[in-house]
C-alpha cells in the first residue's frame, strides 16, 4: 500500500503542472477527458487514485506521453528537458544539445532545469495563442458577420434619420413608422454592440468559449441545468439555442429512453445493429449514444451539420481535431454522407498526431413543408477511439485535419488555402 500512495501523489501533481503549463482550464481538461472537473480537481490535489486507462487519457488530452504522468519525477523532468531541446527552431538545430547528459544538468542544476522548461512550455503554449488570435481576427464568420451586422444597422438608422430631419411635411402615420423604425435599429444595434464587444474582450481571456454556438457546447458538455437559472448563458442567443438543444434532447430521450438504450449498447459496439434491434432510426441512435456517454460510448464524439455543410452540433472526442465554428477539413466522412443519404458510411481516420478514430456517418432528408417546400438534408459523424470501435474498416486510414487553415500537412489535394502553419 505505501508503494502506491507517492505515485499517486505524484500523478496528481504532475497532471495538475502539465495543464497549468499549457494554461488550459481545469473544467475544458476534464470534459476532454471525459469526467468531471470535480474529481479532476481531487486527482490533481492528490485526493484521488488515478487508473492507467484515465492517466492515458489525461496524457492524450494534455498531448503527453502517458509514462511522463505516471512514473518518477525525475523521469518526467527529463522528457520535458528533452521536449524543449526537440521544440528547437530551425535556425537553432545547430545547437545540438547535449540529450545523453540530461539527466546530470537535471541534479547539478535543478533550478535552471525548471526554468529552462518553464520557458520551453511558456513559448509553445504562446504559438498556439498566436495560431488561435491569427485564425479568428482573418477568418471567423462570427466576426465578419457581426461586424457587417452592425454598418448595416448603422447604415439604416443613418438613412431613416436624414429622411425625418429632412422632411419636414412626412405624414403623421409615416412619421410614426419611421420612429419604430428608428427604435428597432437602435436595439438592434445595441445588442449587436455588446455581443460584439463581449467577443473582442475574450481574445484576453484563456478560455475557449467566444461565440453562442461555442458557449452553449460548453454548457452542456460541462452539464445542462434549467435554462433560466443557468449563469453561465452570457447572451441571449445562447440561451435561446441551449432551449432549443434541450427540448431537442428531452424529445428524443423519451423517444429513446437511456435505459432501454444502455440494455443494448451494453453488449453491442456496432450502431448499425442497436439501431436494428431497437428498431430506431440510426440518426436517432447515433445522438442518444453520444448523449448517453457511458455503455462502451463514454469517450464518442457527435459533429452534424446541415445540407450547407456547417457545423450545428459539435461533440468533440478526446483528441480529435476540432476548429472553431464555420470551418472544418473537407476530408472528414461527415461532408461524404451529405452526397449519400441514408446510407451509413463507416471510415477509418488519422489525425495529423497520428491519433485513430473510428466513425460512423449517416445523412438523411426530410420535407417538413410538404411536397412542394424545401429539402432538407442533414448528416451527422459519429467518432470513437479506434480501439473501442466494433471494428475497424479494411481500408487504410483517411488523413484528416481541422481546417486547412491551422492543419500542419504539407500535401493534401484538398487544401483550400495555405496553412498558417507552414515553415513552422
Amino acid at each position: 500500500m505505501s508503494s502506491r500512495g507517492p505515485t499517486h501523489v505524484l500523478t496528481g501533481t504532475r497532471i495538475r503542472e502539465r495543464r497549468l503549463s499549457l494554461s488550459r482550464r481545469q473544467a475544458d481538461v476534464a470534459r476532454a477527458a471525459g469526467i468531471s472537473p470535480a474529481y479532476l480537481n481531487l486527482i490533481e490535489h492528490n485526493r484521488r487514485p488515478v487508473g492507467e486507462d484515465l492517466v492515458q487519457r489525461l496524457a492524450e488530452v494534455l498531448e503527453v506521453p502517458s509514462d511522463e504522468l505516471a512514473e518518477g519525477r525525475e523521469e518526467a523532468r527529463i522528457a520535458a528537458l528533452r521536449e524543449a531541446a526537440a521544440r528547437l527552431p530551425d535556425a537553432a538545430r545547430g545547437l545540438s544539445p547535449e540529450l545523453e547528459q540530461a539527466p546530470e544538468f537535471l541534479a547539478r542544476f535543478p533550478g535552471w532545469a525548471a526554468v529552462l522548461v518553464a520557458s520551453a512550455r511558456r513559448s509553445e503554449a504562446l504559438e498556439r495563442q498566436l495560431v488561435a488570435l491569427s485564425d479568428r481576427m482573418t477568418q471567423d464568420p462570427y466576426l465578419l458577420t457581426t461586424l457587417h451586422e452592425v454598418l448595416s444597422a448603422v447604415t439604416s438608422l443613418r438613412s431613416t434619420a436624414s429622411i425625418l430631419a429632412e422632411g419636414s411635411e412626412i405624414p403623421e402615420d409615416w412619421r410614426q413608422r419611421f420612429h419604430a423604425n428608428l427604435n428597432e435599429d437602435s436595439l438592434r444595434l445595441s445588442n449587436m454592440a455588446q455581443a460584439l464587444v463581449k467577443y473582442l474582450d475574450s481574445f484576453e481571456t484563456d478560455g475557449a468559449i467566444f461565440t453562442p454556438q461555442e458557449e452553449v457546447e460548453a454548457w452542456m458538455a460541462a452539464g445542462t441545468p434549467p435554462v433560466e437559472g443557468s449563469g453561465d448563458l452570457a447572451s441571449d442567443a445562447a440561451r435561446l439555442l441551449a432551449r432549443v438543444h434541450l427540448e431537442r434532447i428531452a424529445e428524443e430521450r423519451a423517444t429513446l429512453p437511456d435505459e432501454e438504450l444502455a440494455a443494448v449498447a451494453g453488449d453491442e459496439r456496432d450502431p448499425l445493429r442497436i439501431a436494428a434491434e431497437l428498431r430506431q432510426p440510426l440518426d436517432l441512435v447515433m445522438r442518444r449514444l453520444a448523449q448517453l456517454g457511458r455503455a462502451g460510448f463514454e469517450r464518442a464524439g457527435l459533429l452534424v451539420c446541415d445540407g450547407s455543410g456547417a457545423l450545428t452540433l459539435r461533440r468533440p472526442a478526446p483528441g480529435f481535431p476540432l476548429p472553431r465554428p464555420g470551418d472544418a477539413c473537407p476530408l472528414w466522412p461527415l461532408y461524404q454522407a451529405l452526397a449519400a443519404p441514408q446510407t451509413a458510411m463507416s471510415h477509418l481516420v488519422i489525425t495529423p498526431e497520428g491519433r485513430r478514430f473510428a466513425t460512423l456517418s449517416y445523412a438523411t432528408r426530410r420535407q417538413p413543408g410538404g411536397t412542394g417546400g424545401p429539402v432538407l438534408t442533414q448528416a451527422q459523424m459519429l467518432i470513437l477511439p479506434a480501439e473501442t470501435a466494433a471494428a475497424s474498416p479494411a481500408l487504410p486510414a483517411i488523413p484528416i485535419g481541422p481546417s486547412c487553415r491551422i492543419c500542419p500537412r504539407t500535401v493534401c489535394a484538398a487544401r483550400r488555402e495555405p496553412s498558417i502553419l507552414r515553415g513552422s
